[in-house]
């Protein structure tokens, strides 16, 4: 298995000259080869690259941008589902949050953990980085990813109403993961 901590972490730029990419996803590809530099141009996504050292290979790639959860006003499940774990002077309608806009790794380097340690990363970037208030990660997860998301990163459905569509909204609550990574910190 192959370490995060082994890769080069490459933040795309206009001149970033992006070699071949191929993850299993056609969207996600050309997302990166015609799209991200355009995205990061116009300040809508922050794309970063992981790379082999050896042989500079795009092992994975991911994509940021900010986002906001807002809660529908006839929503209150959702409502209460979220604010729940808030306390109560700080509940809103709406709380920041860091959206993945994509996340791919290449075909050559699946099934060996990488997908589950970017977001471990992306998590204690924004739980610990303190680059901005940032309560929640969400991603717009195609049909086909949303187990991996569930299962290896803990994200939850924000809705049903999204159940039958080709993507599904998820989220992330940091403030958990953070009260759990301070308490294994201070242990001996």
């Amino acid at each position: 298995m192959i370490r995060i901590e082994d890769l080069t972490l490459n933040i795309l730029t206009k001149t970033t000259v992006i070699p071949e990419f191929k993850s299993k996803d056609s969207d996600l590809n050309e997302f990166l080869m015609l799209e991200a530099k355009d995205y990061q141009e116009q300040l809508l996504a922050v794309t970063y690259l992981l790379q082999n050292p050896k042989n500079n290979e795009v092992v994975a790639y991911f994509s940021l941008l900010n986002d906001t959860i807002k809660f529908e006003e006839d929503d209150k499940k959702t409502r209460n589902r979220i604010n729940r774990k808030i306390p109560y002077i700080k509940q809103r309608s709406h709380y920041p949050a860091v959206k993945i806009g994509r996340l791919a790794v290449s075909e050559n380097y699946t099934r060996q953990g990488i997908g589950e340690q970017i977001l471990q990363y992306v998590k204690a970037l924004f739980a610990f980085g303190y680059r901005s208030g940032c309560r929640f990660l969400t991603v717009d997860a195609y049909a086909d990813a949303v187990s991996f998301y569930e299962s290896k990163g803990g994200f939850k459905f924000f809705t049903e109403t999204d159940a039958n569509d080709d993507t599904r909204l998820l989220y992330y609550d940091l403030k958990p993961f953070k009260d759990a990574m301070e308490t294994v910190d201070l242990l001996p």
